[in-house]
């Protein structure tokens, strides 16, 4: 045995960002690793098995943060990754000057890490129920580290 004393750096609690899907099975409407960016399946085709070789499945999805257009040629038999992607709702408590707006959580504590969508029309609306005293919420997209507000609905009368 040796002497020397190991040390680990870990931040994350180890949980993966992605797990392993076969390329047949991914489905028009479900999420896939493109480029390490994780993104929505708009489109899947399968071409049939050549001479020598495997039936391929020809991937066009989104990102779903950037929503740019990838591609991507995976043989059928093949594993490709697949994101976990997760949906959560919070309240809207206030929008600072720099951008950057206050969310309550489930548990009744704060979220301030997240900056307006880029978006005009949710932005406008988040300011405008804002203003006007209504009860915002905004869905907020979380994969592979990144989050981002996706979609704003307004409860209820206000003031």
């Amino acid at each position: 045995m040796s002497d020397e004393e190991h040390h680990f750096e870990s931040s994350d609690a180890g949980a993966s960002k992605t797990y392993p899907q076969q390329a047949g099975n991914i489905r028009k409407g479900g999420h896939i690793v493109i480029k390490g960016r994780p993104c929505k399946v708009v489109e899947v085709s399968t071409s049939k098995t050549g001479k020598h070789g495997h039936a391929k499945c020809h991937f066009v999805a989104i990102d779903i943060f950037t929503a740019k257009k990838l591609e991507d040629i995976v043989p059928s038999s093949h594993n490709c990754d697949v994101p976990h992607v997760n949906r959560i709702d919070y309240q809207l408590i206030d929008i600072s000057e720099d951008g950057f707006v206050s969310l309550l959580t489930d548990s009744g504590g704060t979220k301030d890490d997240l900056k307006m969508p880029t978006d005009d029309t949710m932005s406008g609306q988040m300011k405008s129920g804002f203003e006007e005293g209504k009860d915002v919420v905004v869905s907020v997209m979380s994969s592979m580290g990144e989050e981002q507000i996706c979609a704003v609905k307004e409860v209820g009368g206000g003031k």
